[in-house]
Order: C-alpha cells, then structure tokens, then sequence
C-alpha cells in the first residue's frame, strides 16, 4: 500500500492511469470484436477479419482524435461547446424526421443521399451516430454553462436557463428512439449537477421529473416509438415488466426473454476461467447484438468471471482517475467537464453490463471502448483525450513538465506544455555582501541602536515624562 500511495503521489499519476486503463480497454475491445464476428464474416463473405479491420480504422480514427483533443486548452473546449451543441441537435433533427417520414408514408427513410436507420444516419457512404455526439457536445455546452453561473446555481432561475430547456430537448430527441443513450445522458447531466454543488432538494425534483419523463417515453413506444410498432406490445414495457416479474423461463425463452436467456447460457458456459479465447458458442448466431449491446456476454463465456474482473476494474480505475482530475484541477469549468465525462463513460459501462447480467432492465446501449461501433468508439477516444488535456493541467502535473519538459519534437509530435495553474510570485532580490538587515540599519545619526533596544516606534522619554 505504501508503494501504490508513492505511485498515485506522482504528479503525472493521473495522466498515465487514464492512458493505461483506455489504452487497454481498448485493446480488448479490439480482440474481442474479432472473437465475435470472426465466425460470422467468415461464413457470410469469406473473410473472418472484415469487421475487425473496419474496427480497427476506426480505432485509428478515435486515436487521432485523442491526439488532437488532449493538445486542446480549456478555452478551447469552451469556445466548441456551442456549435458542436448545435450541429448535434441538428443531426437529430434531421435523423427524427427522416424516420418519421418514412413511417407516414410507409416507406424508406430516404431524400436523396440522406437515410435514416432507427439510430443510425447515413449520407451516402458514411454513416454516424447523432447521440453519441450529442453526449460529448452536452459535455463541453453543459460545464461552460455551469461554470459560468457559478455561485448562482443554488437559485431555481440560473438552474431554469438555459439548461434545463436545452437538456430536455435532447432527452426527447433521443430518447425517443433510443431510450439507453438518454439514461447514459441523464446519468452525464447528474454528474455536471453533482460537480457544480446543486443542492439535494434539485436532486430530488429532478429525479421525480427524470422518472415522469422516463414514464412518458415507455409508454410512446405503443406509438411507434423505437423498435415499437403502432398497435402492437409495447416492447419498453414489456422489458421493465419482464425484469420486475419474471415469468417462467419456458414461457419467454423463445420470444420475449430470449437474448436474455442465451446471456445468461454464456455466462453459465464460461464458469470461473472461460472456455479460451475464440472458443465460446454463443456467438454462432445463438445470441443477437454478439458483437455489440452483448458483448460482455462473449467475455464471460471465453475468458470467465477473470476476464470479467479485468474488465471491471479497468472502468473502476478509469472512474477513479476521471474523478480524480475532477478533484485536483482548479479551474471550474475543466472540473465540471471531467465529472461530466467521467459520468458519462462510467454511466454507461455499468448500464451495459448490468443489463447484461441481469441487475438492470435491457436497454441497448454499447459498451465503451469494447463494442463494435465506429462513431461510439471514435467520440469516446475524443473525450478520453479531452481527460488527458485536463490530467496534464493539474498543478503539479503542469508544474513538474514546466520543471523538466521534453524534447521541443515531443512536444510538437505529442502535446504543448500546459499553462500553469497561477503566477508564482516574484522573489525577492538577494541582498548584496555585507549588507545590514533593514531592522537593524544605522540610525541618522550615524549611531548603531545597541541590541534589545527599543526604537522610536516605543514609548520614549523617561517614566516621569510618561506618567505626566
């Protein structure tokens, strides 16, 4: 314990711990996806490494991202905040009403080069995930709004304008297709409100307004909201139903309950040290969503409740390093920004995989870092590196790479010095050789006061003269 206290005592422990536990998150992410689409894209087209090498461009992408974001200041962030706001509700704007067109006029979800898949935008060949951009958007908007309000916050008005507004106009525009990413957003904004000191009674109303509108989305899905189908079970209901009283495992394993029972047959298959890498079953087009919503199923088949451990403690030791920089930086706004990420990632790894287990209702949300998905993966390395950007400028992290900074070509290849965290004040001059201290200086007469003596700040005269 004492070395592990030495080594989180280091000023650059934060920024090696969130490179550590994302760099390998993301390197089982990588294998795992192979593990779980080998098979498939090897009976489909011939070629068991299609879906990895398409992961792995896109992991060369989110890592060009971190790069670019972990050079970035705070000012920075604070300036993107509005328009990349405003380019992800447009996104979602535009992704509503291309599926809302194609359900009234029982069509394709298509004008020309732009079409839309239930959560998925496409334009042409590209195709992007609006809600994962808005979640990284309400990070940057949300800390410049709070930081800015300051002290303010404990009044409902400052709360009121413009957050809340804007907030919930994201919760409905995702959440209405998309009920998981608009828990990982709820989970995003109680982590900005918590960093910013909002007062329990806040917590309270907003988690009674949080719930109502949670309510409002299950029952829309009898609307045709989602997955849902105007007149038929509402599947958002059905899940929740399911989760609260389960029915007999005969009754359901067949339709309603069946992705959830072969989870459940992975995890039983995998025991304590897995079946071995590449080796499980279920991901033989037994279990849906294998390589994305369920892919922490395929790890506790292959590589057992180890490998689920492993997996686990690096998003604790993701959550503690995030919570971390949230604690030692002093400026506001990266405070409120590293909580916020931090909530987010965290929030939604434990969404995923307590749905996957068991411990929460199914929701659909990918794994960070691990399930397949180019646009997910690509923003969560983006604010991976908009963490190192902030680990860097902690006091004694700046102060120590100001006192021994690299090379200047690591530092155009990597990333800038950061800013240190204030002025240091001026020494002051060393007095010259020989020279007298000012409390003991000659007197104008020329006479050195002998030692003990009072000055002329005393009383002077004699006790007479300070009797009268």
């Amino acid at each position: 314990m004492a070395a592990l206290r030495g080594l989180l005592a280091r000023p650059l422990a934060s920024y090696h711990l969130l490179l550590a536990s994302a760099g390998l998150l993301l390197l089982i992410g990588l294998t795992m996806v192979f593990s779980a689409t080998s098979v498939r894209d090897y009976a489909e087209g011939g070629d068991a490494s299609a879906s990895l090498t398409k992961q792995a461009i896109f992991a060369v992408i989110g890592i060009v991202a971190f790069w670019a974001c972990q050079r970035l200041p705070a000012s920075t962030y604070r300036t993107l905040g509005r328009p990349t706001l405003g380019v992800a509700v447009g996104l979602l704007l535009l992704l509503n009403l291309l599926v809302a067109y194609g359900r009234l006029t029982d069509g394709e979800p298509r004008i020309g080069p732009l079409e839309a898949d239930l959560l998925w935008l496409y334009v042409g060949e590209i195709s992007l995930q609006p809600s994962e951009l808005a979640k990284f958007a309400l990070v940057l908007w949300g800390a410049h709004v709070l930081a800015r309000k300051g002290a303010a916050l404990g009044w409902w008005r400052e709360l009121a304008t413009p957050l809340f507004p804007v907030v919930g106009l994201l919760f409905v525009l995702v959440g209405y297709n998309d009920l998981g990413s608009m828990l990982c957003l709820l989970a995003l904004v109680v982590g900005l409100l918590w960093a910013a000191g909002v007062r329990l009674r806040v917590f309270a109303a907003l988690s009674a307004i949080g719930l109502l509108g949670i309510g409002l989305l299950v029952a829309v899905a009898s609307l045709g909201a989602g997955s849902g189908v105007r007149g038929e079970d509402n599947y958002r209901l059905a899940r929740l139903t399911v989760f609260f009283s389960p029915p007999p495992l005969d009754a359901c394993k067949d339709q309603l309950c069946y992705q959830m029972v072969q989870a459940r047959y992975a995890i039983a298959n995998g025991g304590w040290f897995g079946t071995g890498l590449g080796q499980g079953r279920t991901k033989w087009a037994w279990l849906p969503a294998a390589e994305n919503d369920f892919i922490f199923a395929v790890i506790a088949e292959e590589l057992g409740v180890v490998g689920c451990a492993v997996v686990v403690t690096l998003f604790a030791v993701l959550a503690y390093t995030g919570l971390r920089i949230a604690r030692r930086v002093e400026d506001p706004y990266r405070r409120l920004a590293a909580a916020g990420a931090t909530a987010w990632l965290v929030g939604q790894a434990f969404i995923n995989i307590g749905g996957v287990i068991g411990l929460l209702p199914l929701t659909g949300v990918p794994l960070p870092f691990i399930s397949d998905g180019g646009s997910a993966l690509v923003v969560t390395l983006a604010a991976v590196g908009m963490l190192a950007s902030f680990a860097r400028a902690e006091p004694d992290a700046a102060r120590a790479l100001h006192a021994r900074p690299p090379a200047r070509w690591v530092r155009l290849v990597w990333a800038p010095l950061p800013p240190l965290s204030g002025r240091r004040r001026r020494a002051a001059p060393p007095a010259a050789r020989g020279s007298v201290p000012g409390a003991r200086r000659r007197r104008g007469d020329d006479q050195a006061a002998p030692r003990g003596a009072r000055d002329g700040r005393g009383r002077g005269g004699s006790a007479d003269e300070r009797r009268r």
